[in-house]
């Protein structure tokens, strides 16, 4: 009976947004949405960030509380740096390193779902003359595959360029994909002439090692990376460790998140040690 009635309201509400009427209340309805902001001030820095929903709410409400490892990674920039912020979503770290640090951030978010949201962001703050987007994935090679994607929510997450596994390393529960274009690391900071990222952050729900494949040239000369890692998923940790280690990185720590707890998932933070003489 309840799948009858779910049936009938679904199918009544796309015969009705096919109608004048329709089409203008839904147009209302999104508007309005993206119309609500909600504002934070974490350390004296005052943020304000688009919340069309309640996951991007959350987002917002839970700024301070969700990642303080990330937050204080950020606070111990250098101002002016570089900052890759690899796995954006809607622009919160990258937000915050740039007014905080006043850090020089490239955003990078394949996500269609995402990226209006990381422009409203960065357009609410007036941070357009610090962080730019790349709406492109990273990962070991340079060619076309999917973005494969567990919701359509915006601000949504637990998506993967070019994998069938997702942050755990078990089959996603795909609803969603496109093809695009992925590119590794090394390859795009030519390929762009981009500035040499001081720090970088990679969330990128399974695919870490990944990227961290493609990009050996700029692993050996940053200062430090914040990256989420699974230790059940043997192959990600494996080679992740493996990477960092090559690049002359050091492990400092690794801290999780709320959502994380009763997981295996750890944001690790690696610095290169430098010798003092």
């Amino acid at each position: 009976m309840k799948n009858l009635i779910k049936k009938i309201i679904n199918q009544f509400l796309e015969l009705f947004s096919k109608t004048s009427i329709g089409k203008y209340v839904h147009k209302s309805l999104i508007d309005q949405a993206m119309s609500k902001t909600s504002t934070i001030i974490h350390n004296d820095e005052k943020l304000i960030f688009s919340t069309p929903n309640t996951l991007n709410a959350y987002r917002v409400t839970s700024f301070s509380s969700k990642e303080p490892e990330t937050l204080e990674w950020i606070d111990g920039f250098e101002k002016d740096s570089v900052f890759w912020d690899i796995g954006a979503n809607i622009g919160l770290y990258s937000c915050y390193a740039a007014q905080k640090r006043n850090a020089q951030v490239i955003s990078f978010e394949p996500s269609v779902f995402n990226l209006e949201l990381l422009a409203r962001n960065i357009y609410l703050n007036e941070l357009n003359n610090l962080i730019t987007i790349i709406p492109i994935p990273l990962t070991h090679i340079n060619g076309k595959s999917s973005l494969n994607m567990t919701t359509t929510e915006w601000g949504g997450a637990l998506s993967t360029f070019g994998e069938k596994y997702g942050q755990d390393g078990e089959d996603l529960n795909q609803v969603f994909k496109f093809n695009t274009f992925g590119l590794k690391m090394d390859y795009l900071l030519d390929f762009l002439d981009l500035k040499l990222p001081k720090y970088i952050k990679i969330d990128v729900d399974g695919i870490e090692h990944l990227v961290l494949k493609g990009g050996p040239k700029i692993l050996s000369q940053i200062d430090s990376i914040l990256i989420e890692i699974d230790d059940d998923f043997s192959e990600q940790s494996k080679k992740c460790i493996e990477f960092l280690n090559q690049s002359g990185l050091t492990f400092i720590e690794k801290r999780q998140s709320d959502e994380s707890i009763g997981t295996c998932q750890y944001n690790q933070i690696w610095r290169r040690i430098k010798n003092e003489s």
